[in-house]
Formats: C-alpha cells, structure tokens, sequence
C-alpha cells in the first residue's frame, strides 16, 4: 500500500474508535440514569425474565445471575439467560429493559427467526475469528508476503483465504446488527403487553436499547474498515504485479 492509504486506513480507524468510544458512554450513561428510575410495576430483572418466558410458552430455559457489569448474555447451549448483577435484582428501567432483551433472543431462537438462525450458523466458522483479531492480522501480513513472492495465480488464491477470514468476520458483525435490533422491538413489546411499564415508561426502556444498539453499529463499521483495507490491500498488490507482466 502506498502511505497516504496508510494514513486513510489509520483515519478511518480512529473515526471508528471515536464512535466507538461515544457508543460505550452513550450506553453508560442510559444504565446509569435509568438504573436510577424504578419502574411502577417493581419487577425487577429476574422477575421480568421468568414472566416474560411463561407468557411466551417457553420451557427449559432458566435465568441465572453473573457478576460483571453490562455482561447479560443469552446461552443458547446451555440454555439459560445471565443476568448481571445490576439487573437481576434491580427493578429499574433500565433493569427490565435489558432483561427483556435477553428474552428476546430466546423467542429468537424458539420461533426461528432466520438472522438468529443465520448467525447461529457462523458462529462455528468465525467465533475464533473474532476472538483472536490480532493473530488475523499476522496471518494476513503473512499471505501478503507470501502472495508477493510466489506464483501469481497460487499467491492470489492465498491471498483470497485471508480476505474470506475477514469477510467472515464481517458478514457476522452485519447479521448481528438486525438480531440485536429485533431482540429490543421484541423486548418494548413484551414489556407493554405484560404490563411490566407504562406508556410513560417506555422512553426509558427505548433510551437504554438505543443506546446499545449504536455499540453494534460501531462493531460493525470498524469490521468494515478492516475488511476493506484487506482487500483493497491484495487487489492493490496483484494489480500491480499484473501490471508488471
């Protein structure tokens, strides 16, 4: 690559950061406000779980509590909804909100939602992927020397395995976002109908899941970043060579 793409990578990168950053306090400080504000009903985060899976007919899924902040999370293999700390016990806005959330990602599963089902499905293809971003890195410096030194079709063909790891890791940030957008309409729904807020309630609850959805766009927009740089980077390269010839 030449250096001004460098420094475009490295701008667009930081852009990604910035939002990133944004999202997170965003996020913070939705929890921190409306953990604040109880809901009139008083059912906290366990509470609205356990109702929330009996109103939608759903057996042999349990809830538990984890320590952590802002770490609730849906096991589908084991089949139990975490709950952190401050939301188990917690019969806030904010509480509800994300339990119910969590909710929504088991009526996902249970009634087949196609995204749920397609990212279920990557997730054994990428999971180590998007885990361990920095040896992806290597391995693609790595491709790119190797593609620069071999036969050129051999070394594009190579150079193409790294792309589709990322691209991967990409098409699960883009799957993710409609899941996690679906999860909280659910969640706003369940809690009308059940009764677990108000009208006058609800703002609350669309403050705390709009904010978190915003972490899920930063996510995928710096999965974008990388993953064209990558392929700009080996179209680049064999373009060159090519031009070589």
């Amino acid at each position: 690559m030449y250096l001004e793409d460098y420094f475009g990578f490295i701008a667009a990168l930081l852009i990604c950061m910035l939002i990133s950053l944004w999202a997170s306090a965003k996020v913070r400080s939705a929890y921190a406000k409306y953990g604040r504000v109880y809901n009139r009903a008083r059912m906290t985060g366990y509470d609205t779980a356990v109702l929330l899976l009996r109103a939608n007919g759903i057996t042999g899924v349990s809830v538990g509590r984890i320590s952590g902040s802002l770490s609730d999370h849906y096991n589908p293999a084991k089949g139990i909804v975490n709950l952190s700390e401050g939301v188990f016990g917690n019969d806030s806005i904010a509480a509800v909100a994300i339990s119910a959330h969590e909710i929504g990602h088991v009526v996902q599963k249970e009634k087949g939602y196609l995204f749920y089902k397609i990212r279920t499905a990557l997730v054994p293809i990428v999971n180590f992927g998007s885990r361990l971003a920095m040896p992806l890195v290597l391995v693609g410096v790595l491709l790119d020397l190797f593609a620069s030194t071999a036969d050129s079709t051999t070394g594009f063909y190579v150079a193409m395995v790294g792309v589709i790891l990322y691209g991967s890791s990409l098409l699960f940030t883009l799957v993710t976002l409609p899941v996690e957008l679906n999860a909280s309409r659910r969640a706003k729904k369940m809690l009308l109908n059940e009764g677990i807020v108000a009208e006058d309630e609800i703002e609350g609850v669309n403050r705390v899941l709009s904010a978190a959805a915003f972490t899920y766009l930063a996510g995928l927009l710096t999965s974008m970043v990388y993953f064209m740089r990558f392929l700009i980077y080996v179209l680049t390269i064999f373009g060159r060579r090519n031009n070589r010839r």
